[in-house]
């Protein structure tokens, strides 16, 4: 099958593609850099808010993984309105390329923040949340997480309006390989190799149900099958891992280190327990990798690559 993925030179992107053509598909990947470009993917060099450069390179695809977005959350706080340019505007040029070049479907990748705008109470000891969780707008809080929504919406709109089909991958907090180095396993590990102390937001206690970027990327592949279209379906880690732990786990590899607090990050993700039973069900997914593995791969990685823990991948600023 040939298939695009949008942002493919990004974390998570470049861990898809490089799945996709493991299993045997045909691979563009549409960028506006090809910093970290997977061995073996075509590649054209398309902004996701040129429709008709995306429908050129769309045309002879079945499937678009749009993954292309703004991520960083103090990015997006800091310039809203490019962020909700690119995170739903550049999802709209996504879905009308898709459905002016036959494009069959489009997989779009949202994220379990989402499930902080649900309806009801908060506590991590409530019933798990599945897909069909009622969202409350008013609680949606960070403008990413009404990015998110907004782009979830457009694409069911188009599913009504054009008939064009979608699959909606709800992502747990990914890491691994690649990652950014704003996220917090990132910074916890490149702080630990270059000798600075941790600094923890808040009391350590918040958890986060974190994914293996590999196992995330798996999802995807299954996610082509007849079973995924028009589905909505959450990619949750298994076990709750809590930011105290993080640091206790690179103490464990890396360590000793010195851990420090400082007061939690306003709009937070406030943490639900999200079922990942229908992600098993419909493609037979669960996440395999247990979380101190994952961290050591990718320490494994950062060392290779940046030997002496003063470099940076400059390929993962999107999705």
């Amino acid at each position: 099958m040939r298939v695009v993925v949008t942002g493919g030179c990004g974390f998570i992107g470049s861990h898809v593609a490089d799945r996709l053509l493991a299993a045997g598909h045909r691979v563009l990947v549409v960028d506006t850099v090809a910093d970290g470009l997977p061995a073996g993917a075509g590649y054209a060099p398309v902004d996701i808010l040129d429709p008709d450069g995306l429908a050129a390179a769309f045309e002879g695809s079945e499937a678009v993984f749009h993954l292309a977005a703004m991520a960083d959350v103090g990015r997006i706080e800091a310039d809203p309105v490019r962020s909700v340019r690119l995170n739903v505007e550049g999802t709209t040029s996504v879905l009308e390329a898709a459905r002016r070049s036959g494009v069959g479907r489009t997989v779009l990748a949202s994220t379990v923040w989402v499930y902080g705008a649900a309806s009801g109470e908060r506590d991590s000891d409530a019933a798990e949340l599945t897909e069909d969780a009622p969202i409350d707008l008013g609680r949606s809080g960070h403008l990413y997480v009404a990015g998110k929504l907004a782009a979830e919406l457009v694409a069911h709109s188009y599913r009504e309006l054009y008939g064009q089909h979608f699959t909606v991958l709800r992502y747990g907090i990914p890491y691994g390989p690649r990652m950014r180095d704003e996220l917090v396993i990132a910074r916890f590990v490149q702080a630990a190799l270059a000798g600075r102390p941790i600094t923890i937001a808040g009391t350590g206690a918040q958890t986060r149900n974190f994914v293996y970027v590999e196992d995330l990327a798996e999802a995807h592949v299954r996610a082509l099958s007849a079973a995924a279209e028009d589905q909505t379906i959450a990619l949750e880690g298994s076990t709750p891992v809590s930011i105290r732990q993080i640091a206790d786990t690179v103490d464990e590899l890396l360590g000793p280190v010195t851990v420090e607090q400082v007061p939690a990050r306003a709009a937070d993700y406030a943490s639900r327990r999200i079922s990942n039973a229908k992600a098993a069900r419909l493609l037979d997914w669960s996440p395999v990798t247990p979380f101190a593995e994952g961290v050591r791969r990718y320490v494994d990685w950062y060392r290779e690559r940046d030997g002496d823990g003063s470099g940076a991948w400059d390929g993962g600023r999107a999705r």
